[in-house]
């Protein structure tokens, strides 16, 4: 249930109404937009009279929520959320573009990589300093080490930070280098570490499940905004379907549809979504095109070497090329490529 202030509403009015809502045992989150605020109730409120609230003084409407995601619903906020991390706007006017390698490998692979990527348009740097792997004797990660690179190397080249967090046990570490906390498909159920990133109030990208549904997907996210934290951020990768040709099976449909029902911002990864080299190219322009307020690309500068999922990162060259391919069909939708300076 949701429950929409008049435009005139008091502070007091409002926190009257609060007040109300708790007498009854439930939580209220309020958003608070330019017109006017919105209370939103968690958890089963169905046995609530909408009539004991629709009378208090400055209240305008009240509102049964259908969704079983309450916060994510863009009933609940009906305007696109817009998250700011280090001045890089992600669900505004502009597409971003986060790109790097799978894995980090080294401190020079890092500087190697920064400034091309920067130079290309990206304003973000994704690394992955934990792994988590299909088969135990695959590389696993850097660790800390590989932290202490990433939070170097971005510091030095002004780039914003995406990595991925894989337990409640390495949370506290990630959260001292990384601007950004990244979900990974396995990890999109866990609902212990939902929590604790709902917690930490930095920005989550939260990837979507192996094989799971849009409900599924947005009530992760539910989880991690009713621990207070409003920046989620969703994240496209593919799904796991019968066709076997492509790593995952893309879900281009993902995106409009997510932006329908939700407000967050949802970004793509097509390097994930597709796992060939080939075939990211076309995915990416598919999903800007679709709507998608960003992008997730893995590039490296041997991609024949690279120690995890080489055969789906791109050459710098590619990515260069790409980026400007994607600033034309960017521009052409009204979104200008964040970050392109040409």
């Amino acid at each position: 249930m949701i429950i929409v202030m008049n435009q005139t509403a008091t502070k007091a009015e409002i926190d009257h109404v609060i007040e109300k809502i708790r007498q009854h045992n439930f939580d209220v989150h309020p958003d608070v937009g330019s017109n006017r605020t919105v209370l939103g109730i968690i958890g089963d409120a169905r046995a609530l009279d909408p009539r004991d609230f629709e009378l208090l003084p400055g209240v305008s409407e009240v509102l049964r929520v259908t969704e079983p995601y309450k916060l994510a619903s863009r009933s609940f906020h009906p305007n696109n959320t817009v998250i700011d991390v280090k001045s890089v706007q992600i669900g505004g006017d502009s597409v971003i573009v986060m790109a790097g390698p799978c894995a980090i490998e080294s401190e020079e692979q890092l500087n190697e990589l920064a400034p091309v990527l920067k130079n290309a348009g990206a304003q973000i740097l994704r690394a992955g300093a934990f792994k988590p792997r299909s088969s135990p004797y695959s590389f696993q990660g850097m660790g800390e080490k590989g932290l202490r690179w990433l939070k170097a190397t971005c510091e030095k080249y002004d780039l914003v930070s995406v990595s991925e967090v894989m337990s409640t046990d390495t949370l506290e570490l990630m959260t001292k280098y990384v601007d950004i906390l990244q979900i990974g498909t396995r990890n999109m159920q866990n609902f212990p570490l939902l929590k604790a990133v709902g917690a930490t109030k930095k920005p989550v990208l939260l990837k979507r499940g192996l094989s799971a549904t849009y409900e599924e997907w947005l009530m992760a996210a539910e989880y991690i905004l009713s621990c207070g934290n409003p920046n989620v951020i969703f994240c496209e990768r593919g799904i796991r379907t019968f066709e076997t040709y492509t790593r995952n099976t893309m879900d281009i449909a993902a995106i409009p549809v997510i932006k329908h029902l939700s407000h967050l911002p949802i970004i793509a990864d097509p390097s994930h979504g597709t796992g060939r080299r080939d075939k990211v190219i076309p995915m990416a322009r598919a999903a800007v095109a679709a709507g998608a307020d960003g992008l997730m690309i893995e590039v490296h500068a041997e991609p024949d070497k690279a120690l995890s999922d080489g055969a789906q990162s791109l050459y710098p060259d590619q990515f260069e090329h790409l980026m400007k391919e994607l600033n034309m069909i960017a521009q052409a939708i009204g979104r200008p490529l964040g970050g392109m300076t040409r």
